[in-house]
């Protein structure tokens, strides 16, 4: 008779590390229209873009870190605003993992912007970024996965629903007090069927979310959206300090009652997670997210998007036959960590006296992946994973001890979801050190089962 060890533990896509933040700035052209900003040369137009990576070695066109890939936000900034002003979102999320492509054009007073053209130059360098993975000779080669988001605030955010509206290659839209446009973003809404994430400050005068962000959310046809409106909340706070968008919030926005640090700690707690779950296939990640949807304090919300992973689960029929319950698009088995090529199916007839670690991957229609672990080796029993913590004040650590040998991601969060420890271990003891830690409440998290909270005092 075989036995069955089984540890259930979630497998997000890649994991999260803090980087360190590489620049290079980079044109692109196309040859099917004119104008733009930048240098190149040739014809057609020229979008110049700044990019901002994550890196082992903080600089100028320092090498790419290898991870091994990471994926592309893609943003637009507001009406008359340059790239620059949007410092406090690159150096929050590159460190984290992304790549961000910063789109320069259409960013004069006179004359007017074009709207049109910057929502084609969005969806355009989503495109070129995407290809730079197998462009030879590119600092990016092999390091993008092939998956974007494309952002923007205020006008921006308005181009990205244009940018978004016939363009299939983009796994999400993030919308920062997005602004109608000419075309208009609200009228191409109901193009849009990738997950979708507004947000809003009630308190924003420059593009009253009646008659922008509300309108636009609502007319989004996506079946994963989600609108959250800061109280009290600003237009211009989703950036850093800039003169002509706060001269035009100063005649126009009342009833500002939020700090710009904190309406940008709110908007952070939630971007965090929806990022991890779109770009990342974070099952999990959706989970916390619609949870900090429903519980974050000084924001009124509303969504609606199902979490599409669970823990996946493996039988055994002590016979001949491993199968999976967990439903799923596709399946692929793996032995020893090693591809089983052909196992596909939701079933598996594992080789004669072919002992050892099974796993099996289920695929999600959205693309999470959820995972369970068997090991074969005599009779039959169930470990299910569970966890304790302990603060020692004393030892100035944090020890999580486990029921059963754990193999996996280790995390430590704050309250604003920022990482502040992370490892890949297999043991039943461990321990995290919390003697750079301020006072306040953590988060520790073992695979997919729920975080657990702790005091650090």
């Amino acid at each position: 008779m075989k036995s069955i060890l089984i540890l259930l533990f979630l497998s997000p896509f890649f994991l999260f590390c803090q980087f360190q933040i590489g620049h290079t700035t980079l044109t692109f052209n196309d040859p099917s229209r004119n104008g733009g900003f930048g240098s190149g040369g040739g014809p057609g137009r020229q979008i110049q873009t700044e990019v901002y990576y994550p890196t082992f070695i903080a600089g100028e066109n320092t090498p790419v870190a290898t991870f091994p890939e990471f994926p592309v936000i893609v943003f637009g900034h507001g009406f008359a605003m340059g790239w620059d002003a949007y410092q406090n979102i690159w150096e929050h999320l590159v460190p984290q993992g992304y790549i961000m492509a910063f789109v320069r054009t259409e960013g004069s007073l006179i004359p007017a912007p074009s709207h049109g053209d910057f929502g084609q130059d969005l969806a355009l360098v989503s495109t070129k970024m995407l290809a730079l993975n197998s462009t030879a000779g590119s600092p990016f080669n092999g390091k993008i996965k092939q998956k974007s988001v494309i952002m923007g605030h205020s006008m921006g955010g308005g181009a990205t629903m244009l940018a978004a509206s016939n363009n299939t290659n983009i796994a999400g839209i993030v919308g920062l007090a997005p602004a109608e446009t000419n075309p208009t973003a609200i009228g191409v809404c109901g193009n849009i069927s990738v997950p979708a994430l507004i947000f809003s400050g009630s308190s924003d005068g420059v593009t009253p979310p009646a008659e922008h962000h509300i309108p636009i959310y609502q007319g989004i046809a996506s079946t994963c959206k989600s609108f959250v409106s800061i109280t009290g909340g600003a237009h211009c706070y989703f950036a850093n300090s800039n003169f002509k968008c706060d001269f035009g919030e100063g005649t126009s926005s009342q009833g500002i009652s939020i700090s710009r640090a904190d309406q940008q700690d709110k908007t952070y707690w939630l971007l965090d997670p929806w990022l991890k779950y779109v770009l990342g296939s974070d099952c999990f990640a959706l989970t916390d997210f619609q949870w900090k949807l429903n519980n974050t304090i000084g924001t009124v919300n509303q969504g609606t998007c199902t979490p599409s992973g669970t823990n996946a689960t493996i039988f055994y029929d002590n016979m001949s036959t491993l199968w999976t319950t967990t439903p799923g698009t596709a399946y692929q088995w793996y032995w020893n960590g090693q591809i089983m090529q052909g196992e596909t199916n939701d079933t598996l007839v594992p080789p004669v006296d072919l002992g050892g670690d099974y796993s099996v991957s289920v695929f999600s229609p959205s693309g999470c992946e959820t995972s369970s672990f068997i090991t074969l080796q005599g009779s039959i029993s169930v470990l299910p994973l569970d966890y304790q913590l302990i603060y020692q004040a004393a030892q100035n650590n944090i020890q999580i001890t486990t029921n059963t040998p754990f193999t996996g991601s280790v995390s430590l969060q704050d309250i604003h979801g920022r990482m502040m420890n992370q490892e890949v271990v297999n043991a039943t003891n461990i321990i995290f050190s919390s003697s750079q830690l301020a006072k306040g409440v953590y988060f520790v998290r073992l695979g997919n089962v729920p975080a657990k909270r702790i005091l650090v005092y």
